[in-house]
């Protein structure tokens, strides 16, 4: 019995004269979804009555076998052509089947059946990692996968009257983690991406430090960080996707320091703790923007403009015009306008005496205005050359009390500190040992600037039951 048969096999139809005129669903779905609990002889299919129905532990239909496999569909299938690629820069996807081989024609019209559906975001296809794949039989296009996510692809094919019908397809992943260690060459970002982690993992690792450290200014060749993060794996062992950072510890020159990203059970919020149990967070950021260089400290300078000798009463971050600019705390709105030199401008007032100012914006947020309620993070507005500037960047101040200071030397107040909630500690204390065990762990996959092993978890039979996330 086939792995999906049913127990009622229904009737196989009359082989058409035409042979294949009643249309062909090519279906190589271990192809299609690496997936080893796929049907992987499927190659030709007949009819198919009604729309396919998915399972929640295989990517292959439950009547799949049953319903579309018929005996001359056995006996006589040809083996389709198989042609794949990835999607190019500035190319579409019927630019893409159109390189395979596809007519200009069909590309369009099996394509076209996606049209005003859910089933794939325009935003999720990506040069260098979309991959579609075309099967062909005597040159003509018969069916079509895309890779929409790590775990759905679409398969779109012909059917008997020439339209063209589109299924998503669901693939099992396996949770699984990567550790990745490496001393800093260059970056950290060029260090992590060789060693397997995407932008959003270095993303999160800079999120953590971004109280502590000046990335552009305290970080030295031959320092050390470490990663572990978060993975999916496919059937057959290979990784698909990452996901949250776990741990982030940086030793260097300047810092020694390690993270555990948790979320407390009482409000759920997930945020970056030291191993005592201390947040990385503080009351404001030092930098409230991302990818910038310090382009002038605080402190008595000449100015580029007017020439006189007066107190920078902040820090200049040189960066692209329309770069976000993020609320560095908690707190109020108390003007956003234009301010003489300063151009556009925005001020908010935090708790302790504490105020911000953001100066030379292209552009304000949407709703940002007096009275408006910001938290930490939140986008406030656009770098951008308003006023007496020579050139794209933000200029960031700080007052405590009215009075302008230095924040790159100010040792800000902390986050929320577990030490003080005996309960909420002993949930973190848990969590850190369990982080500590994949840190360690020799069945989990690791990766370092010397070193790139892979273990991942072994595929899962065709009757093992879906994994738990």
């Amino acid at each position: 019995m086939l792995p999906y048969e049913t127990a009622e096999t229904p009737e196989v139809p009359a082989r058409p004269k035409s042979g294949l005129s009643q249309g062909i669903k090519s279906l190589i779905v271990l192809g299609v979804l690496g997936s080893a609990s796929a049907v992987a002889g499927i190659v030709m299919a007949g009819r198919a009555p009604g729309p396919l129905t998915e399972t929640a532990d295989a990517a292959v239909p439950v009547p799949l076998a049953a319903r579309l496999v018929t005996a001359w569909d056995a006996v006589d299938a040809r083996p389709l052509e198989r042609i794949e690629g990835k999607l190019e820069r500035n190319e579409t996807l019927t630019g893409l089947l159109t390189r395979l081989g596809a007519e200009p024609r069909d590309a369009g019209a099996a394509l076209h059946t996606l049209s005003g559906t859910d089933l794939i975001d325009s935003r999720r296809l990506l040069p260098g990692k979309t991959q579609a794949e075309a099967w062909f039989e005597d040159g003509q296009l018969k069916a079509v996968s895309v890779r929409a996510e790590a775990d759905r692809s679409l398969l779109i094919t012909r059917t008997a009257t020439d339209d063209w019908s589109a299924t998503p397809l669901y693939a099992r992943l396996t949770p699984g983690h990567l550790r990745v260690e490496a001393e800093i060459e260059t970056s950290i970002y060029a260090a992590a991406l060789e060693l397997g982690a995407e932008d959003q993992q270095v993303a999160d690792f800079a999120s953590a430090f971004a109280y502590d450290i000046d990335f552009q200014r305290e970080i030295y060749p031959g320092d050390r960080f470490e990663l572990v993060f978060e993975t999916a794996y496919d059937e057959r062992g290979n990784r698909v996707r990452n996901g949250e950072v776990l741990f982030a510890a940086l030793n260097g020159k300047a810092l020694k320091r390690g993270f555990y990203r948790f979320a407390p059970s009482d409000d759920g919020v997930a945020d970056y703790f030291d191993e005592n149990g201390e947040s990385a967070t503080r009351f404001l950021m030092k930098t409230p923007i991302n990818g910038a260089r310090i382009s002038s400290n605080f402190g008595t300078r000449k100015h580029p403009i007017s020439g006189f000798t007066r107190l920078h009463k902040g820090t200049d971050f040189a960066a692209p015009t329309g770069t976000p600019i993020y609320a560095a705390g908690n707190g109020t709105v108390e003007r956003a306008s234009r301010n003489g030199g300063y151009g556009n401008y925005i001020r908010i007032k935090h708790p302790r005496g504490y105020e911000t100012a953001y100066a030379h914006l292209s552009k304000y947020a949407k709703g940002i205005k007096p009275g408006k309620k910001v938290i930490q993070g939140d986008v406030i507005g656009y770098v951008g050359s308003t006023g007496a500037s020579t050139g794209p960047h933000l200029h960031y101040e700080v007052y405590i009390n009215g009075k302008p200071v230095n924040v790159m030397s100010l040792k800000l107040p902390n986050g929320r500190k577990l030490q003080e909630e005996p309960e909420m500690l002993a949930e973190f204390k848990a969590h850190k040992a369990m982080v500590d065990a994949l840190r360690v762990a020799k069945g989990g996959e690791t990766a370092t600037a010397s070193l790139l092993t892979a273990s991942a978890p072994a595929p899962q039979s065709d009757t093992a039951p879906p994994p738990t996330p």
